[in-house]
């Protein structure tokens, strides 16, 4: 665990979450901004920074998370209608908490580009 990681103490419970998903290596979570009627975050409950800190051992674990993000899609009926991940990586891409994480969002159109 990071000590000052936001997405840390939401997983060790120091910081309070409401979990729609969760097993041995991810949680997921309602996003605190939504930017959808459905915006949920899927975290791995190890801290790993950014995308660019992923390894090869890490390839279960992301595809972990897609399985996730189906089933999830999936439990809270909106899979048939669509619905988008996005990985940001860095500032310049949004990324605003140093633990990656993937946005699962749906309920609405999604445009492309996404901007």
């Amino acid at each position: 665990m990071a000590t000052n990681c936001l997405f840390c103490k939401i997983n060790s419970g120091e910081i309070p979450g409401k979990f729609i998903y969760e097993d041995e290596d991810l949680i997921a979570f309602a996003d605190i901004n939504p930017q959808a009627p459905h915006h949920y975050l899927l975290v791995p409950r190890r801290h790993i920074p950014t995308t660019l800190d992923l390894t090869a051992d890490d390839a279960a674990l992301i595809g972990r998370i897609y399985l996730a993000a189906g089933k999830i899609a999936r439990q809270l009926g909106f899979a048939e209608a669509g619905f988008r991940v996005v990985n940001n990586c860095n500032e310049a891409a949004g990324q605003t908490v140093w633990h990656i994480h993937f946005h699962l969002l749906a309920g609405r159109n999604l445009t492309w580009p996404p901007g």
